[in-house]
């Protein structure tokens, strides 16, 4: 199978724009949203997001917001890592979130982006003493890679930051300076996704999404400790895979060259979904065609998050 063409650099990605957005305490229209050139988090990166799923359903004319309490949940714990104190709990952002779906009436697939970031207007790299504030606004979106049910992915040269550099377990803005510069490499020579290693040469995840591999019927992704993100598809798709799909999962540290004997891979995450893996570093991934494995967690996972299937119903928002 022949390598994709490279990626030119003057490709500009399409940008779909919402009308709304919640900025400073109220909705405004998306073009009120701006910041000044001197706030803090646009120069150093002192800023925390999350990316949800909103999911159409068009046999019941309903859209699904997928573990939205989760990725709050979560954000929240970003931002305790980086001293931003917001006035909102989990549920005043879920109500936010719903609030802002509604007014623009999406029937289509979304994508949601809450940010919490510094605020201050000045010079200084710290992080206490500043204030913080909070934006969200959703847009239309579909496949993250156009690729996904048979991705070509490289392993980067790039490593992943440390825990004790930049904590990966939390969407931290200035940490996605490393999966820009792995994935912009992967993109200009020819690949779909990177693939990042931890500074010890053991597999992390992709630029932006976690990884399992799948070695004799057993599925295997990198344990919290090899500097990855805590990710919240990830632990949905080991809970189908152990309940439903009866596959042992094991939690461990993947050596770099067990990327080129293994039988399946795939990247996982809100932005990929499920992006299954063929071709790592130019060598097929088992057949070189997507595995069982991963084409029936794909199904499952997909009639899941569009409420077309009755299994946990209770990880679904329904907006209208």
């Amino acid at each position: 199978m022949a390598t994709p063409a490279p990626a030119t650099a003057s490709a500009q990605p399409k940008v779909a724009h919402p009308q709304y957005a919640f900025f400073r305490g109220r909705v405004v229209p998306i073009g009120e949203a701006q910041v000044n050139v001197m706030t803090h988090a646009l120069h150093y990166g002192t800023s925390v997001f999350a990316g949800i799923r909103g999911y159409w359903n068009n046999e019941t004319g309903q859209l699904y917001v997928f573990r939205l309490k989760d990725h709050y949940r979560r954000f929240l714990q970003s931002c305790r890592l980086m001293l931003i104190d917001l006035p909102y709990s989990g549920d005043d952002l879920a109500h936010i979130t719903l609030d802002l779906i509604r007014r623009e009436s999406y029937e289509q697939d979304i994508y949601i982006r809450p940010l919490a970031y510094k605020s201050f207007e000045g010079i200084g790299v710290r992080l206490h003493n500043l204030p913080g504030d909070f934006t969200l606004f959703t847009i239309p979106f579909g496949k993250y890679i156009e690729n996904e049910a048979g991705c070509h992915a490289m392993v980067s040269s790039f490593r992943r930051v440390d825990d004790n550099a930049i904590p990966a377990r939390g969407k931290i803005g200035g940490a996605y300076v490393n999966s820009a510069l792995a994935k912009t490499e992967a993109e200009l020579a020819g690949f779909d996704e990177a693939i990042v290693l931890t500074e010890d040469g053991h597999v992390s995840e992709g630029s932006a999404s976690n990884l399992f591999i799948v070695r004799n019927g057993m599925a295997i992704t990198a344990p919290i400790t090899d500097n990855i993100l805590e990710g919240i598809t990830r632990a949905t798709l080991m809970q189908i895979l152990r309940d439903e799909m009866g596959v042992p999962v094991q939690e461990r540290s993947i050596d770099h060259s067990e990327l080129y004997v293994c039988d399946e891979a795939f990247f996982c995450g809100t932005g990929v979904q499920i992006s299954t893996i063929t071709r790592i570093s130019h060598r097929p991934v088992g057949t070189g065609e997507p595995g069982p494995i991963a084409t029936e967690l794909r199904q499952r996972y997909f009639d899941m998050v569009r409420g077309a299937s009755e299994k946990h119903m209770e990880w679904l928002t329904p907006v209208y």
